[in-house]
């Protein structure tokens, strides 16, 4: 199901002058909205039918009738499932309520990202990594944690990746895609001047690319062949990447598990041969034949040391 609260929340950074009033009045009050006709809402809105209509463009909806249609449905689904609103961290909080404060905001921005969802868009992103030679991983700051995060996953499934660490190494590695290669880059604000540089080499290339970036309109967004959208509830000049970090992440998850399902036998396959088994360090095992029981129990032999006892 396709959010209008959601998105129109992502959206309110983006609107225009005109959309402003229209946008205001569905998020203060959707229930009264969706009972307006477009006519109607555009007045309440100080707007025009034109303008309304071209907003549930903008907000991936065929027309006004269809994005009525999906609030209404947001909304019943919502009074069934109430949440409290989730209040900022102060200065003042005690570590209890920053608990529940983190957890909620962590848990709304992954239900909020869901809500964002392209299916059609993201099936498409499925083809493109089953058909490209190699994945090539974008992304600085706390995006380069959930590239690296991806390329971990990809790489147990043998599927060729490359990531850099460094920029000028990942815009070299963009100079060297080919269009059977597919470019993944992360940009939560989609404005990273870095990532602009290596999508635009991309594109010189011919090597496609998706983007997992804020549902807003974008440098990036605007350039990439695919976005897949995160909410974070987050402001872009923010203390730290959370909810859109959690959200990333989750995006990298599905991609990897629908990838790896497409191919399941073979990923099966590779799960097992890349399996590293988590078995206690080599000096362990001989404990009955270099160890008596007696030197284990006057301390001779530590297992929280590192090393063996000198003879």
């Amino acid at each position: 199901m396709k959010s209008v609260l959601v998105r129109l929340r992502e959206y309110q950074k983006e609107m225009s002058v005109a959309e402003t009033g229209v946008v205001r009045y569905l998020l203060d009050t959707p229930e009264q909205a969706v009972k307006l006709s477009v006519h109607a809402l555009a007045e309440k809105g100080f707007s025009s039918s034109s303008t309304v209509i071209r907003l549930c463009h903008e907000l991936g909806f065929s027309g006004y009738k269809e994005m009525k249609a999906a609030l209404i449905c947001e909304l019943a689904i919502r009074q069934e499932n109430t949440r409290e609103k989730m209040e900022e961290i102060t200065e003042n909080d005690t570590l209890d309520q920053i608990i529940n404060k983190i957890t909620y905001k962590n848990i709304a921005s992954l239900e909020d990202t869901r809500n964002l969802t392209d299916i059609s868009a993201l099936k498409n992103c499925i083809d493109l990594l089953c058909q490209c030679r190699t994945i090539c991983l974008f992304g600085i700051g706390s995006s380069l944690l959930v590239a690296r995060d991806a390329y971990l996953k990809f790489l147990r499934i043998n599927k060729p990746c490359i990531l850099n660490d460094d920029w000028h190494s990942q815009l070299l590695q963009a100079r060297n895609m080919s269009r059977d290669d597919l470019g993944l880059m992360i940009s939560y604000s989609g404005r990273t001047m870095e990532m602009i540089e290596c999508a635009r080499t991309m594109q010189q290339v011919g090597a496609k690319f998706i983007l997992i970036t804020r549902f807003a309109v974008s440098p990036l967004s605007e350039m990439a062949d695919y976005n897949l959208y995160v909410a974070a509830n987050e402001s872009i000049f923010r203390s730290g990447a959370m909810g859109s970090r959690i959200s990333q992440l989750n995006i990298i998850d599905i991609l990897y598990t629908a990838y790896a399902n497409h191919n399941s036998q073979y990923s099966l396959t590779q799960w097992r041969k890349t399996h590293i088994s988590k078995k206690n360090p080599s000096y362990f095992e001989p404990f009955d034949e270099a160890y008596n029981e007696e030197e284990i129990n006057h301390g001779r032999f530590k297992q929280d040391d590192n090393r063996k006892p000198q003879s």
